[in-house]
């Protein structure tokens, strides 16, 4: 497949000229699994592995590639599988709070980023129209996706099974703003054309949902068969079971890309360049009309937050959710703060190790 099809760009060329120097061509991931990836480039899909150094060198999850990542590799055509040298900087990627998994650096257990993909144009948050229906949900997404990069888009899918899709559009608009917002059912394909608008040839798009919400059925439909496996949700609880199993990529016959991703029960926000920020405008600004700097909105006079909640100005609920995210945003940067102290006395502790090794090696040697 031609590179452009794939989302090949200037911005990566740029980044490339040294790999072809070395010899290496550049690949797409199109698979992320537990102990290699499939990437696809000038060539037919075939899976990959990293190089030793290129695991030497990665100290941390988020270093190693995933779906969506543009890659250097060294490919024979005789070899059973092509070898990752290089990862490319990311235009966008979208990541959340994680933990280590099977082929992964060791953490001792902490936490730390987990990307879900990168190098996406937009990315499409989805809800259904159903027991799923959750605005506070919606906010945690879109906080992450406005962090990520990409350009965000809410689909509401289910919207048969909706009474007052206008209601449930108000709904999230209150709380998206100018943002994208479409209401759909993939069911029965109404609403798709403007799903299928964001994804032109060459552009990527990937669909983050909890389990049940529909996205193999979107999916589905933008291919044109049924190729993802879809799941029933439970009538007690309109919540699903994880159907697909893998983060991969799937090209449309459009020429537009997607990425699927397993559903999520728990999305932990890792990054938050202003993220946070951009989802909870409305609310930063009434903060700063309080009569006092420090106002912690509670009991302080002249506070703009608790005078726009008793006036109906402002949802209590969607400021609650505002404090809840600024405290996982609060303890996230404390334990960034903390992970990157542990990591200089890593490295310093390896640089005393070598120090004491090369005095040692003189000293054997009679030359102190």
């Amino acid at each position: 497949m031609p590179l452009h099809r794939l989302g090949w760009s200037h911005f990566f060329e740029g980044q490339f000229l040294s790999w072809r120097e070395r010899g290496c061509v550049p690949a797409r991931v199109t698979e992320e699994h537990k102990t290699y990836y499939v990437i696809m480039g000038e060539f037919a899909e075939k899976p990959a592995e990293v190089s030793g150094r290129f695991r030497h060198l990665a100290s941390a999850r988020s270093q190693y590639p995933a779906v969506g990542d543009w890659v250097a590799v060294s490919d024979a055509p005789e070899d059973d599988r092509a070898v990752i040298h290089g990862l490319l900087e990311r235009k966008s990627v979208y990541t959340r709070k994680g933990v280590r998994s099977s082929g992964m650096p060791d953490t001792g257990g902490r936490s730390e980023a987990q990307v879900l993909a990168a190098n996406v144009d937009t990315v499409f948050l989805v809800s259904g129209l159903d027991g799923d229906f959750n605005l506070r949900r919606i906010e945690r997404y879109l906080s992450a996706a406005w962090d990520s990069g990409a350009a965000p888009v809410i689909i509401l899918n289910k919207a048969d099974l909706c009474p007052d899709i206008v209601a449930r559009i108000d709904d999230v608009g209150s709380v998206a703003f100018g943002i994208p917002v479409h209401a759909i059912s993939a069911a029965d394909g109404q609403g798709m054309e403007a799903v299928e608008a964001h994804l032109s040839p060459g552009r990527t798009g990937v669909f983050l949902g909890s389990s049940g919400v529909g996205k193999s059925t979107i999916i589905n439909r933008l291919l044109g068969e049924a190729r993802l496996k879809t799941n029933l949700v439970r009538e007690h609880d309109g919540r699903g079971r994880h159907t697909t199993t893998c983060r991969q990529m799937l090209f449309l016959p459009g020429g537009g890309i997607v990425i699927d991703t397993p559903g999520m029960r728990e999305f932990r926000l890792w990054d938050d360049e202003g993220g946070l920020s951009r989802t909870f405008e409305d609310v930063e600004q009434l903060a700063t009309r309080c009569r006092f700097t420090d106002c912690r909105h509670q009991t302080e006079p002249g506070c703009a937050i608790r005078e726009a909640i008793e006036a109906g100005r402002l949802d209590e609920n969607r400021y609650d959710s505002y404090l809840k995210l600024e405290k996982e945003r609060r303890f996230l940067a404390m334990r960034k703060d903390q992970a990157a102290q542990r990591q200089r006395e890593r490295q310093w502790q390896k640089k005393i190790r070598q120090h004491q090794e090369a005095v040692k090696e003189l000293k054997k040697r009679g030359l102190l």
